[in-house]
């Protein structure tokens, strides 16, 4: 390429933690509305989108990206019942860019689209609108529902009224609908809801998302009126004494079909643990309300859910592959609850859903998911729900405490699952043929592997692997490895036909479920976290090294990506092994550590990587933080690192002093791309269009170093 990006200049700052002192070249660039870092960044937008539509292969493999994606009519995902026969579920066609709200009627099957995005008035042209959740009122008469704006997830609601077709007069903003999705009472005439304060537009970033509230708001009312019914300022007093809420709790209130008791849930930050409270549903938002405790942080409860007066409890005490315990809300005891699904070697219990015939709990036997039907008699056993051979991962969806059954849905690595009906009464699943099987639906031809992959202290590590069945083991196959590691999150097993566009040029697909995720349960969460965040990124490089090791690829042909908290796994992967690869992906990812938690996410995350005031939380984000292992000179593999303007989980500013760093140091001449989507996020509510570009640029990138023939710049 003739040009160059910008350079971006060093003026550097020195921190002192602990008597370390760490230079902090780009700091400026935290100002990110600065007119400097924004020309600054602006350019570096620009020269990467030339460098990128200067691959000769790109246009071409757009093409293909969009053609298989529309190989199918449509998707339907988000499939809710109602006891009026009504289904309600997200729809995207395939022309479309982004999902749209359907009813489907129970009884004529004819459907009807409720909510288009698409028709909400634009500041901009450049704006999009993407919907976040919907919940049916009572009467399946209206229904509420969230969207937010460019990927920004300031997520607002409006309540929807079916028989005139119109958006109801209400509107409330400033919505917390990840850990506080809203919830109706069952007069079918107001809603609990998560808000965030209204802050002055001076306010701290890092005040963002402290002292939430769990409201109540009524149709047709001034939601600046509405109700605190748990969370800070809220007068909740129960027996044992006030409930006390941190700065970083979000507080919910769970209301559930058929039960009398509401349910009061407190997460802690991003701590998967949460403390959990019961009351009266029709105590709520009184001067009677008496909040019990049902289980506190330390019992290890990372979900739950309701039937009639009995909650069913996910916990990691005494088990860390989960298991599955009963109490009563009416008289709450952890210590006595009743084991419903006991812990097991073989699996990890992992998700649970109340119906009416019976409870369904999901299971992970390594990668796949099981689906077990657990009536609600004592002692009854562990039904399983047999899953085609081909379609080796299920879900459950659709649940509801006052219908009986479930939808389950299917997946594997290298096909498309279907939308299953599952009776009890005839104990089958049953198609319900929602989604018509597209032309890249089911393709031939393709291998999906999983292996154990010892790392670095001996540990196995699950290493998914997709490709062609054709290829040959001779280190010459263009691969693509990727991991995330945090929270305890699973890589689900899942098939995209967008895939295709890679493997069918003899790539492989790579898909490593390192520690810091929950794959084999709590303790394989806790293994990659804080000061044990290293086996993160060394089970990462373990698993590349196998896929080189076994000849799918070599350090030439091999590429790894991280997103998000992925973004530390990837980052410290290229600066502690850059030989390792010939490219990388950072997108949106987190590579200032030491920084994360001076942002407004950042607070909410110190239980997950740590605080700089501790000083052995500070050690351990330094080694997780790539900007502080970046040396000059060292030979990095090429890296495109990749942010939505809009992301309001890691700040643009990581992507742009990573960059700066990775550019002023590297040696090996190999580019440093920063990708800017400036009507984007964290990824989250971003288009079918903006995926499938973004998609194609990291992958054209790829095959360029690479040094595929069809993607080599004249």
């Amino acid at each position: 390429m003739a040009d160059q990006p910008p350079v971006a200049p060093v003026r550097t700052v020195v921190d002192d933690f602990f008597g370390d002192k760490v230079p902090d070249d780009y700091r400026y660039m935290e100002d990110f509305k600065n007119p400097e870092v924004q020309a600054w960044v602006k350019g570096q937008a620009e020269y990467a989108e030339r460098t990128l539509a200067a691959i000769p292969g790109r246009a071409a493999l757009l093409k293909r990206i969009d053609e298989l994606d529309a190989g199918a009519p449509y998707s339907i995902y988000g499939i809710a019942r109602h006891p009026n026969g009504n289904l309600f579920y997200f729809k995207q066609l395939a022309s479309e860019n982004v999902a749209k709200i359907y009813i489907r009627d129970g009884r004529t099957d004819e459907e009807r689209l409720l909510v288009d995005p698409e028709k909400f008035p634009k500041v901009s042209p450049e704006d999009h609108f993407s919907l976040t959740f919907f919940r049916i009122a009572p009467s399946g008469t209206q229904l509420l529902y969230g969207f937010a704006a460019s990927g920004s997830e300031e997520t607002v609601i409006r309540v929807f009224d079916i028989a005139t077709n119109k958006d109801l007069p209400d509107s409330i903003d400033r919505i917390e609908s990840e850990y506080a999705p809203p919830y109706w009472f069952p007069d079918g005439k107001s809603f609990a809801y998560g808000r965030r304060r209204k802050l002055p537009a001076d306010a701290p970033e890092t005040e963002g998302y402290k002292f939430t509230q769990s409201m109540r708001h009524v149709l047709g009312t001034d939601p600046d009126t509405d109700v605190v019914l748990f969370g800070s300022m809220a007068e909740t007093s129960p027996p044992s004494g006030e409930v006390k809420f941190g700065e970083m709790d979000f507080p919910a209130v769970i209301i559930t079909p058929g039960s009398e008791w509401a349910v009061g849930q407190v997460k802690h930050g991003d701590e998967t643990d949460i403390t959990i409270y019961a009351t009266k549903l029709a105590s709520l938002g009184t001067a009677d309300v008496q909040w019990t405790k049902v289980c506190d942080r330390t019992d290890l409860v990372t979900e739950f859910t309701v039937h009639g007066d009995d909650i069913f409890l996910l916990t990691a005490a005494n088990a860390p592959h989960f298991k599955v315990v009963r109490t009563s809300l009416a008289s709450p005891n952890f210590a006595s609850a009743a084991t419903v699904v006991p812990p097991a070697e073989e699996y990890v219990v992992d998700s649970l859903a109340a119906a009416e015939d019976a409870l369904y709990v999901g299971v992970l036997a390594g990668v796949p998911s099981k689906v077990f039907r657990v009536p609600y008699a004592d002692g009854a056993p562990l039904e399983p729900i047999p899953l085609r051979a081909d379609e080796p991962s299920a879900v459950v969806g659709g649940a509801r405490p006052d219908l009986p059954g479930v939808f389950l849905r299917t997946s594997s690595w290298i096909r498309d699952g279907q939308i299953y009906r599952f009776d009890p009464a005839k104990n089958e699943l049953v198609n319900t043929q929602l989604v018509p099987p597209g032309k890249f639906s089911a393709p031939e031809g393709l291998t999906a592997t999983e292996v154990m992959v010892a790392s670095h202290d001996g540990v196995k590590v699950p290493l998914s692997i997709v490709h062609r069945t054709d290829i040959k083991l001779d280190g010459t196959n263009p691969t693509l490895i990727t991991g995330y590691g945090g929270y305890g999150y699973i890589f689900a097993m899942r098939y995209d036909p967008t895939n295709l566009a890679w493997l069918e040029r003899g790539g492989v697909l790579a898909t490593a479920h390192v520690r810091g995720g929950g794959v084999f349960g709590k303790e394989w969460h806790h293994a990659g976290r804080k000061s044990t965040k290293p086996n993160t990124w060394k089970d990462f490089l373990a698993c590349a090294e196998y896929l080189v090791k076994e000849r799918y690829t070599s350090p030439a042909k091999l590429a790894g990506e991280g997103r998000s908290a992925g973004g530390i796994l990837i980052g410290r992967a290229i600066t502690e092994r850059p030989d390792l690869f010939a490219a990388a992906n950072i997108a949106v990812g987190c590579t200032d550590m030491l920084r994360f938690e001076t942002t407004m996410n950042g607070p909410p995350n110190i239980p997950e990587f740590g605080t700089v005031t501790i000083e052995d939380e500070y050690r351990g984000l330094k080694a997780m933080s790539t900007i502080h292992q970046i040396r000059a000179g060292e030979k990095y593999p090429a890296i495109i690192l990749t942010h939505g303007i809009n992301d309001p989980r890691v700040e643009p500013w990581e992507s742009a002093k990573a960059t700066a760093a990775f550019q002023a140091a590297t040696g090996s001449g190999r580019p440093v791309l920063f990708r800017v989507d400036y009507h984007s996020g964290h990824g989250m509510g971003s288009t079918r269009a903006q995926r499938h570009e973004e998609d194609a640029d990291i992958w054209s990138f790829f095959l360029w170093q690479f040094g595929d023939p069809a993607f080599q710049p004249k």
